[in-house]
């Protein structure tokens, strides 16, 4: 169906960005891959270990490599929340993908989520959920190919709009070619 496209997720944490992922994957038949996890395995340690330790912006940098060496094709994947703060690598996800944004509104993403402070988000140490939530959806909607409303919504609906709208994009680009 993708023509051997990535499907990349993007969104802020809570989002529905690796469970969806997952289903997904399965209904396409196609591997997953979540880069939250790559990051924890190469640098053998959580997200927030590297926040604590480190600093918001080693995170960002370390994001930013792992999905640089993404080199795959047909994949589904997940990215972590903070991965369309670099443009190099949200540039190099799009060369082989689609970009689907999971788009959950702040009422929706704190209903969710109630470990923002232990969840490993790279923000600055002052910075509020509110404004990161923001700053990001700027981001997200200015790289997104797709956006999907993943409010009030089980994943499998979010799944069924996501096939929905890659038919559609998938019809362009046939016309196009």
């Amino acid at each position: 169906m993708t023509k051997q496209k990535n499907l990349i997720l993007i969104g802020m944490p809570g989002s529905g960005k690796s469970t969806v992922g997952v289903i997904l994957a399965k209904a396409l038949t196609m591997p997953y891959i979540d880069s939250d996890i790559l990051i924890q395995l190469r640098e053998n340690r959580s997200l927030q270990d590297i926040v604590d330790t480190d600093g918001y912006m080693v995170l960002r940098d370390i994001e930013e490599d792992v999905l640089l060496n993404i080199r795959c094709e047909n994949h589904v994947i997940a990215t972590g929340g903070s991965a369309a703060y670099s443009d190099k690598a949200m540039k190099h996800l799009k060369r082989n993908g689609i970009i689907i944004f999971l788009d959950a509104s702040l009422e929706t993403l704190n209903d969710r989520i109630h470990n923002y402070e232990t969840r490993g988000l790279a923000k600055r140490p002052e910075q509020s959920f509110t404004d990161l939530f923001q700053e990001r959806f700027e981001l997200y909607t200015r790289y997104a190919d797709i956006s999907v409303d993943s409010n009030s919504r089980t994943q499998d609906q979010v799944c069924d709009d996501i096939y929905g709208q890659l038919q559609l994009v998938m019809a362009r680009l046939n016309t196009n070619a």
